[in-house]
Protein backbone atom coordinates (compact mmCIF):
# COMPACT_ATOMS: atom_id res chain seq x y z
CA UNK A 1 0.00 0.00 0.00
CA UNK A 2 2.87 2.37 0.77
CA UNK A 3 4.35 1.74 -2.65
CA UNK A 4 0.95 2.26 -4.31
CA UNK A 5 0.32 5.57 -2.54
CA UNK A 6 3.88 6.72 -3.25
CA UNK A 7 3.53 6.00 -6.97
CA UNK A 8 0.07 7.57 -7.06
CA UNK A 9 1.39 10.71 -5.39
CA UNK A 10 4.32 10.85 -7.83
CA UNK A 11 2.12 10.50 -10.93
CA UNK A 12 -0.36 13.04 -9.55
CA UNK A 13 2.46 15.52 -8.96
CA UNK A 14 3.83 14.96 -12.48
CA UNK A 15 0.34 15.41 -13.93
CA UNK A 16 -0.09 18.73 -12.10
CA UNK A 17 3.29 19.91 -13.36
CA UNK A 18 3.02 18.84 -17.00
CA UNK A 19 -0.72 19.08 -17.70
CA UNK A 20 -0.61 22.88 -18.26
CA UNK A 21 2.35 22.49 -20.63
CA UNK A 22 0.54 19.73 -22.50
CA UNK A 23 -2.61 21.88 -22.79
CA UNK A 24 -0.61 24.81 -24.17
CA UNK A 25 1.10 22.48 -26.66
CA UNK A 26 -2.19 21.03 -27.87
CA UNK A 27 -3.93 24.40 -28.26
CA UNK A 28 -0.93 25.86 -30.07
CA UNK A 29 -2.16 23.91 -33.11
CA UNK A 30 -5.42 25.80 -33.45
CA UNK A 31 -6.33 29.34 -34.55
CA UNK A 32 -8.51 30.12 -31.52
CA UNK A 33 -7.48 33.29 -29.73
CA UNK A 34 -8.86 32.02 -26.42
CA UNK A 35 -7.09 29.09 -24.77
CA UNK A 36 -9.45 26.14 -24.47
CA UNK A 37 -11.46 26.91 -27.57
CA UNK A 38 -10.58 24.31 -30.24
CA UNK A 39 -11.47 25.46 -33.75
CA UNK A 40 -9.69 22.74 -35.71
CA UNK A 41 -6.11 21.77 -36.38
CA UNK A 42 -3.98 24.59 -37.78
CA UNK A 43 -0.38 25.78 -37.78
CA UNK A 44 -1.36 29.41 -38.36
CA UNK A 45 -0.06 30.54 -34.96
CA UNK A 46 3.38 29.07 -35.73
CA UNK A 47 3.37 30.77 -39.13
CA UNK A 48 2.36 34.07 -37.55
CA UNK A 49 5.06 33.71 -34.89
CA UNK A 50 7.89 33.29 -37.40
CA UNK A 51 6.48 35.52 -40.13
CA UNK A 52 6.18 38.50 -37.82
CA UNK A 53 3.26 40.46 -39.20
CA UNK A 54 1.52 42.38 -36.43
CA UNK A 55 3.67 40.63 -33.80
CA UNK A 56 6.89 42.61 -34.29
CA UNK A 57 6.98 43.53 -30.60
CA UNK A 58 6.94 39.84 -29.62
CA UNK A 59 9.76 39.03 -32.06
CA UNK A 60 11.78 41.97 -30.70
CA UNK A 61 11.20 40.75 -27.15
CA UNK A 62 12.42 37.27 -28.10
CA UNK A 63 15.54 38.68 -29.77
CA UNK A 64 16.31 40.88 -26.76
CA UNK A 65 15.81 37.95 -24.40
CA UNK A 66 18.12 35.63 -26.34
CA UNK A 67 20.88 38.19 -26.87
CA UNK A 68 20.84 39.27 -23.23
CA UNK A 69 20.85 35.65 -22.09
CA UNK A 70 23.77 34.71 -24.37
CA UNK A 71 25.88 37.70 -23.31
CA UNK A 72 25.08 37.25 -19.62
CA UNK A 73 25.71 33.50 -19.73
CA UNK A 74 29.03 33.86 -21.58
CA UNK A 75 30.39 36.61 -19.31
CA UNK A 76 29.14 34.98 -16.09
CA UNK A 77 30.68 31.66 -17.16
CA UNK A 78 34.09 33.33 -17.55
CA UNK A 79 33.83 35.33 -14.33
CA UNK A 80 32.33 32.43 -12.37
CA UNK A 81 35.02 29.99 -13.51
CA UNK A 82 37.81 32.40 -12.54
CA UNK A 83 36.14 33.07 -9.20
CA UNK A 84 35.71 29.34 -8.54
CA UNK A 85 39.42 28.72 -9.20
CA UNK A 86 40.32 31.56 -6.84
CA UNK A 87 38.01 30.31 -4.09
CA UNK A 88 39.29 26.76 -4.53
CA UNK A 89 42.88 27.90 -3.98
CA UNK A 90 41.99 29.66 -0.72
CA UNK A 91 42.37 27.92 2.60
CA UNK A 92 40.69 27.95 6.00
CA UNK A 93 38.07 30.39 7.15
CA UNK A 94 38.75 32.81 4.32
CA UNK A 95 37.62 30.21 1.79
CA UNK A 96 34.50 29.41 3.81
CA UNK A 97 33.65 33.11 4.18
CA UNK A 98 33.99 33.84 0.44
CA UNK A 99 32.01 30.73 -0.48
CA UNK A 100 29.29 31.78 1.98
CA UNK A 101 29.15 35.25 0.41
CA UNK A 102 28.83 33.62 -3.01
CA UNK A 103 25.79 31.66 -1.82
CA UNK A 104 23.99 34.70 -0.39
CA UNK A 105 22.80 36.10 -3.78
CA UNK A 106 21.31 32.71 -4.67
CA UNK A 107 19.34 32.57 -1.41
CA UNK A 108 18.38 36.24 -1.61
CA UNK A 109 14.87 36.84 -3.06
CA UNK A 110 14.98 38.10 -6.64
CA UNK A 111 12.88 41.13 -5.81
CA UNK A 112 15.46 42.26 -3.22
CA UNK A 113 18.25 41.79 -5.78
CA UNK A 114 16.25 43.78 -8.35
CA UNK A 115 15.57 46.65 -5.95
CA UNK A 116 19.22 46.72 -4.83
CA UNK A 117 20.51 46.91 -8.39
CA UNK A 118 17.88 49.52 -9.24
CA UNK A 119 19.05 51.74 -6.37
CA UNK A 120 22.69 51.12 -7.31
CA UNK A 121 22.21 52.26 -10.89
CA UNK A 122 20.19 55.28 -9.74
CA UNK A 123 22.85 56.31 -7.21
CA UNK A 124 25.59 56.00 -9.84
CA UNK A 125 23.58 58.03 -12.34
CA UNK A 126 23.49 55.19 -14.90
CA UNK A 127 20.55 55.41 -17.29
CA UNK A 128 18.65 52.15 -17.30
CA UNK A 129 18.28 50.14 -20.47
CA UNK A 130 19.88 47.27 -22.34
CA UNK A 131 23.27 47.56 -20.62
CA UNK A 132 21.86 47.66 -17.09
CA UNK A 133 19.78 44.54 -17.75
CA UNK A 134 22.87 42.71 -19.04
CA UNK A 135 24.92 43.78 -16.01
CA UNK A 136 22.14 42.75 -13.64
CA UNK A 137 21.83 39.32 -15.26
CA UNK A 138 25.60 38.81 -15.08
CA UNK A 139 25.51 39.74 -11.39
CA UNK A 140 22.89 37.16 -10.37
CA UNK A 141 24.05 34.41 -12.77
CA UNK A 142 27.73 34.38 -11.78
CA UNK A 143 27.23 32.72 -8.34
CA UNK A 144 25.41 29.82 -10.00
CA UNK A 145 28.37 29.28 -12.33
CA UNK A 146 30.70 29.23 -9.31
CA UNK A 147 28.50 26.60 -7.70
CA UNK A 148 28.60 24.50 -10.90
CA UNK A 149 32.38 24.68 -11.34
CA UNK A 150 33.44 24.10 -7.71
CA UNK A 151 32.64 20.33 -7.63
CA UNK A 152 34.82 19.77 -10.71
CA UNK A 153 37.72 21.57 -9.04
CA UNK A 154 37.29 19.50 -5.89
CA UNK A 155 37.39 16.28 -7.93
CA UNK A 156 40.51 17.35 -9.84
CA UNK A 157 43.90 16.03 -8.78
CA UNK A 158 45.83 19.11 -7.54
CA UNK A 159 49.17 17.53 -8.48
CA UNK A 160 48.35 17.80 -12.22
CA UNK A 161 48.68 21.58 -12.20
CA UNK A 162 51.94 21.47 -10.24
CA UNK A 163 53.29 18.79 -12.58
CA UNK A 164 52.57 21.03 -15.56
CA UNK A 165 54.52 23.86 -13.93
CA UNK A 166 57.43 21.53 -13.17
CA UNK A 167 57.52 20.45 -16.83
CA UNK A 168 58.03 24.04 -17.96
CA UNK A 169 54.50 25.30 -18.57
CA UNK A 170 53.65 28.86 -17.61
CA UNK A 171 50.74 29.43 -15.19
CA UNK A 172 48.56 30.57 -18.08
CA UNK A 173 49.47 27.51 -20.17
CA UNK A 174 48.74 25.23 -17.20
CA UNK A 175 45.41 26.99 -16.73
CA UNK A 176 44.48 26.64 -20.41
CA UNK A 177 45.71 23.09 -21.00
CA UNK A 178 45.18 21.45 -17.59
CA UNK A 179 42.60 23.18 -15.42
CA UNK A 180 40.09 24.32 -18.07
CA UNK A 181 39.77 20.84 -19.68
CA UNK A 182 39.14 19.41 -16.21
CA UNK A 183 36.42 21.90 -15.30
CA UNK A 184 34.88 22.19 -18.79
CA UNK A 185 31.81 20.03 -17.91
CA UNK A 186 31.10 22.31 -14.96
CA UNK A 187 31.54 25.39 -17.14
CA UNK A 188 29.08 24.00 -19.71
CA UNK A 189 26.56 23.20 -16.98
CA UNK A 190 27.03 26.68 -15.52
CA UNK A 191 26.56 28.30 -18.94
CA UNK A 192 23.32 26.40 -19.56
CA UNK A 193 22.06 27.22 -16.07
CA UNK A 194 22.93 30.91 -16.44
CA UNK A 195 21.29 31.02 -19.88
CA UNK A 196 18.11 29.45 -18.51
CA UNK A 197 18.00 31.73 -15.47
CA UNK A 198 18.46 34.81 -17.64
CA UNK A 199 15.60 33.83 -19.95
CA UNK A 200 13.35 33.02 -17.01
CA UNK A 201 14.09 36.12 -14.92
CA UNK A 202 11.42 38.77 -14.39
CA UNK A 203 11.88 40.42 -10.99
CA UNK A 204 15.42 41.67 -11.60
CA UNK A 205 14.66 42.65 -15.22
CA UNK A 206 11.58 44.72 -14.42
CA UNK A 207 13.58 46.88 -11.97
CA UNK A 208 16.56 47.45 -14.30
CA UNK A 209 14.93 47.68 -17.73
CA UNK A 210 14.16 51.41 -17.56
CA UNK A 211 11.65 53.36 -19.64
CA UNK A 212 13.35 53.31 -23.04
CA UNK A 213 10.88 50.83 -24.54
CA UNK A 214 13.12 47.78 -24.15
CA UNK A 215 11.18 44.55 -23.61
CA UNK A 216 12.18 41.01 -22.85
CA UNK A 217 9.94 37.97 -23.10
CA UNK A 218 9.05 38.02 -19.40
CA UNK A 219 8.17 41.73 -19.36
CA UNK A 220 6.23 41.35 -22.63
CA UNK A 221 4.11 38.54 -21.15
CA UNK A 222 3.54 40.58 -17.98
CA UNK A 223 2.41 43.65 -19.92
CA UNK A 224 0.29 41.48 -22.22
CA UNK A 225 -1.42 39.80 -19.26
CA UNK A 226 -2.25 43.17 -17.69
CA UNK A 227 -4.19 44.08 -20.84
CA UNK A 228 -6.67 41.29 -20.07
CA UNK A 229 -5.33 38.43 -22.19
CA UNK A 230 -2.29 36.76 -23.69
CA UNK A 231 -1.12 36.94 -27.29
CA UNK A 232 -2.05 33.62 -28.99
CA UNK A 233 1.46 33.34 -30.48
CA UNK A 234 2.78 32.81 -26.96
CA UNK A 235 1.34 29.28 -27.05
CA UNK A 236 3.55 28.03 -29.93
CA UNK A 237 6.49 29.97 -28.49
CA UNK A 238 6.09 28.26 -25.11
CA UNK A 239 5.82 24.88 -26.84
CA UNK A 240 8.99 25.48 -28.84
CA UNK A 241 10.93 26.56 -25.73
CA UNK A 242 9.75 23.51 -23.77
CA UNK A 243 10.61 21.06 -26.57
CA UNK A 244 14.04 22.69 -27.06
CA UNK A 245 14.89 22.48 -23.36
CA UNK A 246 13.65 18.87 -23.26
CA UNK A 247 15.87 17.90 -26.21
CA UNK A 248 18.89 19.62 -24.61
CA UNK A 249 18.31 17.77 -21.33
CA UNK A 250 18.05 14.44 -23.15
CA UNK A 251 21.29 15.11 -25.05
CA UNK A 252 23.11 16.14 -21.86
CA UNK A 253 21.90 13.05 -19.98
CA UNK A 254 22.85 10.72 -22.83
CA UNK A 255 26.34 12.23 -23.04
CA UNK A 256 26.76 12.00 -19.26
CA UNK A 257 25.81 8.33 -19.29
CA UNK A 258 28.21 7.59 -22.15
CA UNK A 259 31.02 9.40 -20.35
CA UNK A 260 30.27 7.47 -17.14
CA UNK A 261 30.34 4.17 -19.03
CA UNK A 262 33.67 5.02 -20.64
CA UNK A 263 35.16 5.79 -17.24
CA UNK A 264 33.83 2.51 -15.84
CA UNK A 265 35.35 0.59 -18.76
CA UNK A 266 38.68 2.31 -18.22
Amino acid sequence: MKKFFAQTYLWLLLALLYAPILIIGVFSFTEAKVLGNWTGFSTKLYTSLFAGGVRHSLIDAIENTLTIALIAAAVSTILGSIAAIGIHNMRGRRRQAIFFLNNVPMLNPDIITGISLFLLFISLGISQGYMTVVLAHIAFCTPYVVLSVMPRLQQMNPNIYEAALDLGATPFQALRKVIIPEIRPGMISGFILAFTLSIDDFAVTIFTIGNEGLETLSTFIYADARKGGLTPELRPLSTIIFVTVLILLIIINVRSRRAARKQENI
